[in-house]
């Protein structure tokens, strides 16, 4: 046998070996998971008891270990308020603040951490510190861009009464469109407006373009010009507006019952099966189905007051609401 054959055959052994040395080792290492999450006596599951420190069997209730380590904080709180005061962390991040709230905030009031006002001096030094924090928090025009737009979608939200999950798609759908340029020949406003917008209907909690013009600062025009292009370019899902989810905030400011809301369901799901919702405004629907189950119902409300929630003319409640009606009629004929 040649010096070659000799050096392959050794480098056969070698590789077996390896080879059979790991597989031995996962099975191992498969075994004590299983035995760690598994109880030895019986096999069944094993819980933590936090409380007293101990993992237990929870069929046969045999202590697989006891006085382990406690992680949590070593004091005790009994409300929110207590909570909050012993806590010794930050706030989570959100993509609602341009540095994801990661950085410091000096707060306004002129106080020291005892509750004590500050001399004149101190205040003039605090306000120095305010300014040159702002400052230091926005380093570059990116970051400003962001801290306006931002700044401009949390005071739309607030005007139009959005959750916080509207917010924050909203301030991810803007992260996206900066950071691919999309921005550049658009305004900051424009294309902040047409990311809530399109955030609140991809959550189910849609508001009209017209209620969105009246707290922009852009027009319907370019709201609507700016949100075709951003959907399109980013490439977001956003399904039609369901003419329902328009109803129960139509029904509160109005004052109407339960019963109302129902019967204004019923009446936008029987014009659905009928297939006489399509390429109607879904606002004008939601306002003719609420006025409709409202005179169903026998509660007093006019047209006027209907087209001054929802922001629409009473011609259009005169005729819809009438095709709703009578699509209801038909199908329970």
């Amino acid at each position: 046998m040649t010096e070659a054959h000799i050096r392959s055959y050794d480098r056969e052994a070698e590789i077996e070996r390896t080879t059979t040395s790991d597989e031995t080792d996962a099975e191992s290492v498969e075994a004590e998971t299983e035995r760690t999450t598994s109880c030895p006596e019986c096999s069944g599951r094993l819980v933590t008891d936090t409380e007293h420190g101990e993992t237990v069997c929870e069929d046969c209730g045999l202590v697989v270990e006891e006085d382990s380590v406690d992680r949590g904080p070593e004091w005790r709180a009994f409300d929110s308020a207590e909570r909050d005061s012993k806590s010794r962390v930050g706030a989570p991040t959100t993509n609602m603040m341009h540095d994801k709230g990661l950085s410091t905030n000096i707060g306004w009031q002129d106080k020291d951490g005892y509750g004590k006002s500050l001399s004149s001096r101190q205040r003039r030094q605090m306000k120095r510190l305010r300014t040159w924090n702002e400052r230091f928090r926005t380093r570059n025009s990116k970051e400003r861009n962001l801290k306006q737009a931002l700044g401009e979608i949390d005071r739309m939200a607030s005007a139009l009464g959005l959750p916080e999950t509207v917010r924050e798609t909203a301030s991810v759908i803007y992260r996206r469109a900066l950071d691919e340029d999309l921005l550049p020949g658009r305004s900051i406003e424009g294309v902040a407006t047409a990311a809530l917008y399109a955030a609140a209907r991809q959550v189910g909690n849609p508001r009209s373009l017209d209620e969105f013009t009246a707290v922009s600062r852009v027009d319907k025009m370019e709201l609507t010009r700016t949100y075709r292009y951003i959907i399109r370019e980013l490439g977001l899902e956003v399904q039609p507006a369901d003419p329902e989810s328009y109803v129960p905030r139509f029904v509160s400011r109005l004052e109407l019952s339960d019963e109302v809301e129902r019967l204004a369901r019923e009446l936008l799901k029987s014009a659905k099966d009928a297939g006489i919702t399509s390429g109607k405004s879904p606002v004008g629907l939601a306002a003719s189905a609420v006025y409709a189950a409202a005179l169903l119902s026998n509660q007093k409300v006019t047209q006027s007051q209907v087209s001054e929630v929802a922001d629409i003319s009473e011609v259009t409640i005169r005729n819809r609401y009438k095709e709703l009606l009578d699509a209801s009629e038909h199908l329970t004929a």
